[in-house]
């Protein structure tokens, strides 16, 4: 099989590791686990839940213990994405293809769904505890990684810079810091974690920090080029949203030639570090190497 082909059945099989992992939808606060589906269930690339099962069976991990932490990660990812669309942030209708949370159950369900999936997302992390009581060392590790990152001296941090930065004139180190944070933070947790539970020492640990800081921000420069030069059919959502927000980024910072060297440069060596591990298929740095050449 094509990287595509096992691409699409990983993707498939983390699909059925999220729905495991929803509430039922029942009681009188139906609605919200309903809505929870929706917003998780709508598709998307599954990159932080991947790179995070990867990472794990690259340091040996076999067992499901990494599973609650995968569908948490893309639980908090979500929980982002719809807070992001609201009217107050980017005021987006579409995500992936179809209507915003928002849009289908109003502004206050939209974000009381974001609310939900972050605070599940905790609840289905700490079932991992229960899975391997004597792992309990690492799994705490774990979730103190996933929480940092997902807070504000992760994600969060880097969405409050991003948002009050909005139409000013942005230094080259504030927009690496909006990156690092914002994008960067989350699929740090996704390959760090992987590497705690899959039973990577510290240093490995730290490299793969640095391997998935790397793809982090080629990840968003990209994300920065197709705002530009995507269309909306393939993107799943409004382009020029950067544009519109008046953000700087790195196209307007540098230009698209040289935004794109700097998503391949990055993205090469990300892979040369994850290369230096030694891993025993190819899966993880094709993974890598994929980000370079997406159109969505």
């Amino acid at each position: 099989m094509n990287f595509k082909e096992i691409y699409q059945i990983k993707t498939k099989e983390i699909e059925g590791i999220l729905r495991k992992y929803l509430p039922k939808q029942e009681g009188y606060q139906a609605v919200i686990m309903e809505a929870m589906e929706y917003s998780l269930m709508a598709g998307g690339k599954r990159l932080r839940p991947m790179l995070m099962q990867e990472t794990y069976r690259l340091f040996g991990g076999k067992s499901r213990v990494i599973e609650p932490f995968m569908a948490a990660l893309e639980m908090i990812h979500t929980y982002s994405l719809v807070h992001d669309d609201l009217p107050a942030m980017d005021n987006d209708d579409y995500r992936r293809g179809r209507k915003t949370a928002h849009i289908v159950y109003g502004e206050d369900i939209g974000i009381l769904t974001g609310d939900a999936l972050l605070n599940y997302a905790f609840e289905t992390a700490s079932g991992a505890f229960d899975m391997e009581p004597e792992r309990s060392c690492q799994i705490g590790k774990a979730l103190q990684i996933l929480a940092r990152k997902a807070g504000i001296y992760g994600m969060i941090g880097g969405q409050v810079v991003d948002v009050k930065s909005a139409g000013e004139s942005v230094s080259g180190e504030k927009l690496d810091f909006i990156y690092r944070l914002k994008t960067g933070a989350l699929i740090e947790a996704a390959m760090m974690i992987g590497a705690i539970l899959g039973g990577a020492d510290e240093k490995q640990v730290k490299l793969a920090e640095e391997i998935a800081g790397k793809t982090g921000l080629a990840f968003q420069i990209q994300d920065d080029i197709l705002d530009i030069t995507g269309t909306a059919e393939i993107l799943g959502k409004p382009i020029h949203s950067d544009e519109k927000n008046d953000k700087t980024t790195y196209v307007t910072w540098k230009g698209i030639s040289e935004a794109k060297a700097l998503v391949e440069k990055l993205s090469h060596e990300a892979v040369e570090l994850l290369m230096s591990l030694e891993p025993k298929e190819e899966y993880l740095p094709q993974l890598l190497e994929s980000l370079i050449n997406r159109s969505k």
